[in-house]
């Protein structure tokens, strides 16, 4: 997919007695993954964690209250951000610096004054593992609550998906209050609730057709390490609400954007799939809804 996106699994919040080691990696293959929401976002309150079969990274920046990104890069882990059980991840993402001479390094290079009676280790400063500070929290409200269904046509050839709402997005909202539907073409895959059925919807288009995002909100996911998906971007539109925009032809925007309704995504193209197609994904709480509740009636 601050950072933001993808799209999210269980974290077990009480720690084994001992390590658990095993030789099978735990990977993000889905950070939407819907067991997350049984559990309080920030509700992981230590400076580490000991990871468990079937946690994600996702899932633990999500309980510790981080951005995913900002965790893998405090941590050295590069996509698709394999973690596995018994591995100890450092949740502190403000390092203590342990010696004097990279407490003057520190100086020089953010022109701060360091008495020279304190301590280096108990300084603290940025690293480039954390360039961006996260988005200010914000108090949660009770957003876009999920609505009954109603008939819909299986195209979407009469919305003008093109059209785009131009005003600067800065920060992740706390609420969705509108969506659009994110491509114009035949809708030949539905939602299914089943276990194993599909997570969101599929549309029919032509390869370099523009995807455009469903609502406001940030791009927590960029990329084409999760596997079944192709080239795909996660969009956070608020803490209950994430969108998932797979099999495109090229990416156009990167992780940590700000993107308003409406603003291009990428291109329609068939990457990791046999056809072109958008396969369209709306999260709530982790968990799949069907987009058919929540984009325009057609």
């Amino acid at each position: 997919m601050n950072c933001n996106n993808l799209l999210l699994l269980a974290l077990c919040i009480c720690f084994a007695g001992c390590s658990f080691q095993s030789d099978r990696p735990a990977p993000v293959v889905n950070v939407m993954t819907p067991v997350m929401a049984s559990y309080d976002k920030g509700s992981l309150k230590s400076d580490s964690y000991l990871v468990k079969r079937g946690d994600t990274l996702y899932s633990i920046a999500w309980a510790s209250n981080k951005n995913f990104i900002d965790l893998a890069n405090n941590n050295k882990l590069n996509k698709p951000y394999t973690i596995y059980p018994g591995q100890k991840l450092n949740l502190n993402l403000t390092p203590t610096v342990t010696n004097s001479q990279t407490a003057k390094k520190v100086q020089n290079n953010h022109s701060k004054v360091v008495s020279n009676h304190s301590k280096a280790n108990k300084k603290q400063t940025h690293t480039s593992v954390a360039s961006t500070s996260p988005p200010p929290e914000v108090v949660k409200k009770k957003s876009l609550d999920p609505v009954r269904d109603s008939a819909y046509s299986v195209t979407t050839n009469q919305q003008d998906v093109n059209k785009s709402i131009h005003r600067p997005t800065t920060q992740i909202p706390t609420k969705v209050s509108q969506w659009l539907w994110p491509v114009r073409g035949n809708l030949i895959g539905r939602f299914s609730a089943n276990e194993q059925g599909n997570k969101g919807i599929k549309i029919a288009g032509k390869r370099g057709d523009i995807i455009k995002s469903a609502a406001d909100g940030r791009v927590v996911y960029a990329g084409s390490a999760l596997r079944g998906y192709g080239n795909l971007v996660i969009i956070k539109h608020s803490d209950d609400f994430l969108s998932a925009y797979a099999h495109a032809d090229k990416i156009l925007v990167k992780e940590k954007q700000f993107v308003s309704m409406g603003q291009t995504l990428a291109t329609m193209g068939s990457t990791g799939t046999d056809r072109v197609m958008l396969h369209f994904e709306i999260r709530y709480h982790g968990k799949s809804v069907n987009p058919l509740k929540y984009l325009p009636k057609q």
